[in-house]
């Protein structure tokens, strides 16, 4: 009995110090980076280019004017910040952020104006570099409306020789004649529309996806060996909010297709967007749901463009707020982030539905001015950037695959 109980303690002793090794382990994977963003930043953006160049965008904030900056890293070290526009009349939210995409000498970003009285009045606006984001143009109107309503919640692609984008659009929200309302933005339904634009903004083709979306869910793209994929927070008539997909096929948009049944009914939008990556036709998307007064952060894997999908995998720990990120590391397997309460924490999780044990990159916040964090894959390595609302600036931290 004696050398039973000796053997049940050391066993004790050797789980934990496995327990403490691992979590040791755990932490050291993730290396703290400096960030090329000044105090009063957020609002931060990730992009990875075909060359494996990180590209870090943001908002830096005065008191009367909003500055849009941007910064590479390469060889470990970030560049000097380079001011891509500035104003004093932008529209700054911590869900409606800017973003910056590349294809190598060709630069492409956007941000938001305010072009009318109403708080959600305000228009995209996009600015393009020819010499790797040294010098931009004067920016020119996405979309030719002419309405002072919310448009935004874009997502900005390299595709072929140009630019992908799409972006939620209020242009039905208004009404006709000369009625006037204080509050047009929620008065009709939200649109899902998109365009293909050469390297000076200029629109080639433009579509509209989906005729009544949700109203202030980040969009999200990606391109498949088929062609572009746009996924979004659906709305239907009995307010369903959720997830749909579709596809550029032979020059033609596919109908929305719901990827999952979440039967999530909220009569508000949730503020939480999908994200989508492709390798190939191999498509990764992860999302927020809380159906049934529970909080899920999903993942779910295509191997067909996004023309099915396989099975649900549920990648939270029981306490998500949602704010999600993913990255595809090879054809059957993804990174997915996302909030778990205040902590930034991300996963390994395979199309089979493996799921590897959760990292915890950061402590944040659950607030609003914590932002969106961002995810984003350079080579062996993923890096991080949020908002860090109590010092009001962005941190940025990486972890070796």
């Amino acid at each position: 009995m004696k050398n039973r109980f000796y053997f049940l303690v050391l066993c004790t002793i050797v789980i934990a110090c496995s327990e403490r090794k691992n979590t040791t382990e755990q932490v050291k994977k993730v290396t703290s980076l400096s960030s090329p963003a000044a105090v009063n930043s957020g609002e931060p953006f990730l992009f990875t280019d075909k060359d494996s160049t990180v590209y870090l965008s943001w908002l830096e904030k005065a008191e009367e004017k909003t500055t849009f900056k941007f910064s590479g890293f390469q060889n470990g070290k970030w560049s000097e910040p380079v001011t891509i526009a500035s104003g004093d009349t932008w529209f700054v939210n911590w869900a409606d952020y800017p973003m910056i995409a590349a294809n190598g000498k060709q630069f492409v970003a956007h941000f938001l104006d305010k072009n009318g009285e109403s708080t959600y009045a305000y228009d995209v606006k996009l600015t393009t570099s020819n010499d790797k984001g040294n010098n931009w143009v004067n920016p020119v109107l996405l979309h030719d409306d002419g309405k002072q309503v919310e448009h935004g919640f874009v997502t900005l692609l390299p595709f072929e020789d140009n630019f992908f984008v799409t972006w939620l659009d209020g242009r039905n929200t208004a009404m006709e004649g000369s009625e006037k309302m204080e509050n047009m933005d929620h008065h009709g339904a939200m649109s899902l529309r998109a365009a293909i634009v050469d390297s000076k903004g200029k629109k080639i083709s433009e579509w509209e996806l989906d005729n009544k979306t949700c109203d202030c869910c980040q969009t999200s793209a990606a391109i498949t060996a088929n062609g572009p994929i746009v996924v979004y927070r659906d709305r239907s008539d009995q307010e369903i909010r959720d997830m749909s997909i579709v596809r550029l096929i032979n020059n033609k948009w596919t109908e929305p297709k719901s990827i999952h049944t979440d039967n999530w009914k909220i009569k508000g939008c949730p503020v939480n967007g999908p994200r989508t990556v492709a390798e190939g036709n191999n498509v990764a998307v992860a999302w927020f749901s809380a159906a049934s007064d529970t909080s899920h952060v999903n993942v779910i894997f295509s191997s067909d463009g996004g023309a099915t999908f396989g099975k649900l995998i549920r990648v939270d720990e029981g306490r998500a707020i949602g704010r999600v990120d993913i990255v595809m590391i090879d054809g059957n397997t993804a990174f997915v982030s996302w909030m778990e309460g205040s902590a930034l924490k991300a996963a390994k999780v395979n199309s089979d539905g493996r799921k590897e044990p959760s990292i915890t990159i950061a402590s944040s916040s659950e607030s609003r001015s914590s932002g969106f964090p961002q995810m984003t894959k350079s080579g062996n390595h993923l890096i991080f950037a949020w908002t860090d609302d109590k010092e009001k600036n962005i941190k940025v931290a990486s972890i070796s695959l």
